[in-house]
């Protein structure tokens, strides 16, 4: 049993304060790389903790960096680089973003790449994979008009967020079902009822913002339809309910294969696409792998036992105890920065809160699932936003701001926790 300690979470404040205080006291996000930052974190957390040996703790940073979680992120940001790259490579890219731009009114854009990334997320069950794999259109297509890198992020964000959050083959949709003890069917039901309106708003916000958007080119946008059909798999290998990485692998050797048919690229070309795309992602995966080691030793020093026991008390009522679950999976996530994770984490707890409380079991599923998205979607040392901001060449806290729908996904958690939406009867176990 790990004993509750407070100072734990210090290394994790370290952290904060040197990625993001530093960015707002100097006024310049870039001037602490955020590696730098997590290993002084990191550094921090193996000080700690005096009757751990110093060999027992760099055990205990390897372990959480070998989390299979956290391997199996790092193949997909792996795989989605090299496949974002020879995509680029071949013309798949240029030739998709003008599609959209011939098809589509420039106002219209953004909300067609919000409403596309929903689609792809919600099939492939995967945020991370949907936004590196997309993120170079939404790239194209601020090159293209006078919309915003950040903004064009954004709504790769808040698409790839809604299919996490809903997907029935979602790895945070699987936890949450698990460990709440319910029906896939009927935790997405209970889900989709509450979202749906921030999905709406979403999309109206981000027509809004564009609204006087123009086409920063006025020559024609030619493209060919054979170099869009590599997306066009992508796509359909994931409404199939393939797993992602065949869906990316896939999608590699298609691009790969439209490319030397058309003799854009040669062989040795198509290899060295894939080394860039390799390379390109190298700087996520360290910070995915790294980040793991630092919440295992503050999870092993009581920094997350702790969290646990602060939002398990002062609940009174159903309402609360919602209240206190939304919070308990809020507050280890924003310390994990894994929703998966923190779902994982705090589902038991939430379970036993729900039981004592006798709240349906699809709604505390949906309560712990919705947190831990939209706190997942604004954190800017979330893997999300650190692969958007990657392709984008971007800081992190530039998007933010423009990550509609996980700002209004905890909206609607919270309105839905206060009417008590969606009412169910009870199923008592006696």
């Amino acid at each position: 049993m790990i004993k509750a300690n407070p100072l734990a979470l210090i290394p994790f404040l370290i952290f904060i304060v040197l990625f993001i205080g530093s960015g707002v006291f100097l006024g310049d996000f870039y001037q602490m790389p955020v590696l730098v930052a997590l290993f002084a974190a990191i550094f921090a957390a193996l000080l700690m903790n005096r009757k751990a040996s110093f060999g027992e703790k760099v055990g205990q940073l390897t372990k959480g960096g070998g989390n299979p979680d956290i391997i199996l992120m790092v193949v997909i940001f792996l795989l989605a680089g090299a496949f974002a790259s020879v995509a680029e490579g071949v013309g798949a890219v240029e030739s998709t973003v003008n599609l959209g731009l011939t098809i589509l009114p420039e106002n219209l854009l953004l909300i067609g790449l919000f409403i596309i990334c929903c689609f792809i997320s919600i099939s492939m069950g995967t945020s991370v994979g949907t936004i590196v794999a997309l993120a170079p259109i939404g790239l194209g297509v601020a090159e293209q008009t006078d919309i915003s890198v950040a903004v064009t992020m954004g709504a790769i964000i808040s698409g790839s967020m809604f299919g996490d959050n809903l997907s029935i083959i979602s790895d945070t949709t699987i936890a949450a079902v698990r460990t709440q003890g319910t029906e896939m069917k009927d935790k997405f039901k209970a889900n989709f009822f509450i979202v749906l309106p921030a999905a709406l708003i979403t999309a109206l916000i981000f027509g809004l913002i564009t609204a006087d958007a123009v086409s920063a080119v006025d020559e024609e946008t030619p493209f060919q339809l054979v170099k869009v059909l590599p997306y066009v798999g992508v796509l359909a290998f994931a409404v199939a309910g393939a797993n992602v990485i065949f869906v990316l692998i896939g999608g590699i050797l298609f691009a790969g294969t439209v490319g030397l048919v058309l003799k854009e690229i040669s062989f040795l070309d198509f290899m060295e696409l894939l080394g860039e795309g390799f390379t390109g992602m190298q700087e996520l995966a360290m910070l995915a792998i790294l980040l793991g080691g630092l919440v295992e030793l503050i999870r092993s020093n009581g920094g997350i036992a702790w969290l646990l026991e602060v939002f398990s008390k002062k609940m009174n009522s159903a309402r609360g105890g919602e209240a206190g679950i939304a919070g308990l999976v809020s507050a280890v996530n924003f310390s994990t920065a894994n929703n998966t994770i923190s779902i994982i984490t705090a589902g038991p707890l939430a379970k036993q809160i729900s039981e004592r409380f006798g709240i349906d079991p699809r709604r505390s599923a949906s309560v712990l699932d919705i947190f831990a998205s939209s706190v997942q979607g604004l954190i800017p040392y979330g893997a999300q936003i650190l692969a958007a901001a990657g392709v984008a060449s971007l800081s992190p806290v530039e998007i933010v701001p423009y990550c509609i729908y996980p700002m209004l996904l905890a909206l609607s958690g919270i309105l839905a926790i206060f009417f008590r939406f969606p009412r169910f009867t009870t199923r008592n176990k006696q």
